[in-house]
This record gives C-alpha cells, structure tokens and sequence, in this order.
C-alpha cells in the first residue's frame, strides 16, 4: 500500500469529527488506562476476510476478558495515512491500530518515536515464528526507520500480493485466452478494446494505477533492481529500462483506450465496482479486494499472475501497531495474539484472505486455495517487491498527481520520470 492501498479498496473517508484534535503532546510509555477498554481502530471493509476475522477476534477477546469493553472504528485507509503523526502525538491515540508497512509509514512513525518496541512480546508469544523472513521485513525497522532490520514496530497477521482479477464469463464471450505471455495480454486487451470495451478497470486518484506503472517496470528488473529502489542498496535511476518501460508502456496503454483517460479522477473503490458490475473485465489489484469479489461479483472470476515476470507488489499485510502513547497495551498485545492463532487464521484463509500461519489442510475453498498457493509460490522464490510508495515519505501523493498527468497525457513518459526522480532523491535518507 496499500498498499497505499490500497488495502481494502475503501476510499478515503472525510475525516470524523473525533480526529479533530485539542491538544497535542502525547502520553509516555509510563502512561497507564483502566484496563477494561480496548480501543481498536482499522480500515478493512466489512465484508472482507481481514474485517471477518478480526471481527470473530473481537467475539474471542471479550470472551476470555470478561468485563472489558472493545471500542471499535472504522476509519478510512486515507484518513490514518494523512493523520496518524498527528493522531498517535496526542491523547486521541488508539490502544491498536492497523497501519500501512514500509519506510514511509510505519517506518518513518518508528523514527518518530510514536510507535511502542513489541520486540519483547515478540519474541514472548513466538509471534517471530509463525512469519518467514520476506513477511517479516515489513515488521522490523531500525534507526532510520528503513525496513528489514532492528526492533519490531508491528506484526501482520496476514499477507498480501497483487495479480490480475479476470471476468471469467467476458472472457469466454468474447474467446479471449487467459494470458500466460506479454503477448497474449497485449492480445486480449486490443481485443477487449476492438469489441468496443475498455479492458482494464483503473484508478488514477488512489494507488491502482501507480501500482500498475510498477507491476509493468518489475516485468523488466530483478531483486537487486528492487533493492536499490526500496533499500537504498545503490542507486535507483528512473529511467533505466525497467522504469522507462513502465511509464512508456502505461501511457501507450492509455493512448490505445486500454485505459480510460476518464479513469484521472477515479478512486480504488470506483475501479473495484466498475469490476464487480462488469464494466471492466481485468483488474490489476491485491488480494485485499478477494473478499469483497467472493461477496459481489455474480459471474465466474478467477486470477492470473503477471505474465512473464518474476516479482510482484506484495508483502506482509498491513501491521498491528501499538502507539507509544497507548493506554492499555498489555490489552493490545493479547488481541494480536488472537489473530495469530489457527483457529482465526483458518478463518481468515477460508474468507479470500492471505493468512501467514493458517493450517493448510484447514483451507476448503477452492478459490482460497489458489490464492495462496499463488502466494507460497512468490513467497518462496522471492517474489515479493514491496510497493511503490514504500521508500520515501510523501512519496504516495507524488505518485498519485503524477499518474494522473500521465492518464491525462498532460506530461510525457520522461517528464513523469524526471518528476518521480526529482522527489525520491529529495526523501531518501543521507548515507
């Protein structure tokens, strides 16, 4: 992200009333609640599997914590994007919160001071061995607040990747292939396009189409591409091949009808539906968005990796993170622990979810199955390339604006290079 995410294909909320704040200043660790509230807050959709599961958890807390009252809110992924510096600073902290991973977010809020070291409870309730090592990089930051290293800041409970979701009943209608090469996709969007239908469902004012450009640039790098770029390990030019192919080929896309210039303006929530209504017979998302299709969608849908290319936007799910500032951590802590456990991690599997220590024998359905076979296949051959908006602060928003300019063709494949160089290099931290 959600990435920037991204991650529930929710749009961004207008900010509530109660995140107005009156004061600043934060609490310190010596801070201390009644123990008997847990306020939660996260910004999964209702009827996704993260939203299922962690809904059971909240059923299970109060059960093995009699008298103790679980504040629940919802919040737009927006929302705690734009505010959570401001937010976990002040009395109007939450005692758990999810979180989106990475330099820019969660690491950046590590730096800050603003989040709690769990490396303790970690290591405690073995939470480090239920997550492989490429889950775990999203958890640990160090000094810097650069991912993959040091004290642990926050634990996912599930994973995430993205692939394309496909209009099965479309797809036959129109005798289009399910694409296993770059030529057969080109094929079946020119088709798609021929027939008179815009192939690609797409949103330029969220994360969607950025995560696209991406996806189309990691078709052309390896990890040591994806390491200069997220882990500041040498020097990340925006217009090698890789880069340069993404933007030449998305905007090509665009020009072609592939993807519609009226997509500028719309958010991830518009690119979803337009899918579930049929609209659009591909969409190149995450996994956060299997759920809400298992719900929805009333025709035959499946998936696909990116044809030919070894890596894709994933990671571990977004993070459980506890303010510096929290009230009743020790509360916080035993609810991460029962999103942890199998019962709800098979749940969360068997709901369209990604979960990172499910019984696998426990998993029935076919299409969740897949899903995370999908999944163990990227995990396990290090396929896992992280998110655009990862490396440096405010790098989500830059992405956005300039996206749109190339949907709207008011800059060029290079000036949209030149203008994503000009901010990476501005945020990515001294040597």
């Amino acid at each position: 992200m959600l990435k920037a995410r991204r991650w529930a294909g929710l749009p961004a909320a207008a900010l509530a009333a109660s995140l107005l704040l009156t004061g600043c200043g934060g609490s310190d660790d010596s801070a201390t609640g009644d123990g008997k509230t847990l306020r939660l807050w996260h910004y999964e959709g209702p009827d996704s599997a993260m939203a299922i599961a962690w809904n059971e958890a909240i059923k299970e807390f109060k059960a093995s914590h009699p008298g103790v009252e679980v504040k629940f809110e919802e919040k737009g992924f927006e929302q705690i994007q734009k505010t959570a510096p401001m937010v976990l600073n002040s009395s109007e902290a939450p005692d758990l919160l999810e979180y989106n991973k990475g330099n820019a977010t969660a690491g950046l809020l590590s730096k800050q001071g603003l989040l709690t070291d769990l490396s303790p409870e970690v290591t405690k309730r073995g939470w480090d061995k239920a997550l492989s090592p490429s889950v775990r990089t999203t958890s640990q930051y160090d000094a810097q607040g650069v991912m993959g290293s040091g004290k642990w800041y926050g634990v996912p409970n599930y994973a995430e990747y993205t692939m394309a979701f496909y209009n099965k009943d479309l797809f036959k209608q129109h005798g289009v292939k399910v694409p296993t090469t770059v030529a057969e996709l080109t094929t079946a969007l020119e088709t798609f396009k021929s027939k008179g239908i815009t192939p690609l469902a797409n949103a330029g004012a969220e994360y969607v189409a950025h995560q696209l450009v991406y996806q189309l640039a990691l078709s052309k790098a390896d990890r040591d591409w994806v390491d200069r770029y997220e882990l500041y390990k040498g020097k990340t030019d925006f217009h090698d091949a890789a880069w340069t192919y993404g933007a030449e080929t998305f905007a090509d896309w665009v020009k072609k009808g592939y993807i519609a210039k009226t997509s500028s303006s719309a958010k991830a929530e518009d690119a979803g539906t337009a899918f579930i209504s049929g609209k659009n017979p591909i969409l190149f998302s995450g996994s956060w968005w299997f759920g809400r299709f298992q719900a929805d969608a009333k025709f035959n849908w499946d998936t696909f990796l990116w044809p030919e290319s070894k890596l894709t936007l994933g990671s571990g799910g977004n993070l459980w993170v506890v303010p510096k500032g929290a009230k009743n951590k020790q509360l916080a802590y035993d609810f991460i622990d029962i999103t942890m456990k199998k019962a709800n991690q098979n749940l969360l599997g068997n709901k369209g979810g990604v979960p990172v220590a499910a019984d696998a024998a426990a998993i029935t359905d076919p299409k969740s199955k897949g899903l995370i076979t999908n999944f163990n296949t990227l995990s396990q051959n290090d396929g896992l390339a992280f998110y655009p908006d990862w490396p440096v602060p405010g790098f989500y928003d830059v992405l956005v604006s300039e996206t749109q300019k190339l949907i709207t063709g008011s800059a060029k494949p290079d000036e949209y290079l030149d203008a994503l160089q000009k901010a990476y290099d501005a945020g990515v931290p001294k040597q």
